[in-house]
């Protein structure tokens, strides 16, 4: 089996690293700049996260597990979406991984997605990220 591929994108955020960690944990928050998104974890080490909207009028209820937290630096989930086509089992989740830096007077805030299948998948989940990423940079700094 071919290995998959993974996306990476970045963005500075000019806000404290504790807004930007609430950011990722705050369901209030993520529906913000996640799509309308309810987010729903209790965000320990092994808990279930769960992601439940709607997407082009289609009803979804994704989900995954946390993996890793280290408060105010990095956060690792793992994540399965319906919509994906495939069925519900452990290979079919991938890793995504939020990581925030210091950087200057605000953050760098890092999405890492992997398990996508090809260069089409790389192209559209950059995308995807970066939209989320320009959305919480415009949520955060706006509350300033």
């Amino acid at each position: 089996m071919a290995e998959k591929l993974k996306a990476t994108n970045s963005i500075k955020i000019d806000t404290s690293i504790e807004l930007a960690w609430q950011a990722l944990t705050d369901p209030d928050l993520i529906k913000l700049y996640l799509f309308g998104t309810t987010v729903k974890s209790d965000w320990k080490l092994g808990s279930d996260i769960t992601y439940t909207g709607e997407w082009e009028g289609k009803s979804y209820q994704d989900k995954g597990q946390i993996i890793d937290v280290i408060p105010f630096q990095h956060l690792h989930t793992t994540y399965w979406s319906g919509m994906s086509g495939k069925p519900d089992k452990p290979e079919n989740y991938v890793d995504v991984y939020y990581d925030l830096a210091r950087d200057g007077d605000g953050v760098l805030a890092t999405i890492t997605q992997d398990g996508i299948e090809n260069e089409e998948g790389v192209k559209h989940m950059n995308e995807n990220w970066g939209k989320v990423l320009a959305g919480m940079k415009k949520v955060l700094e706006g509350i300033k």
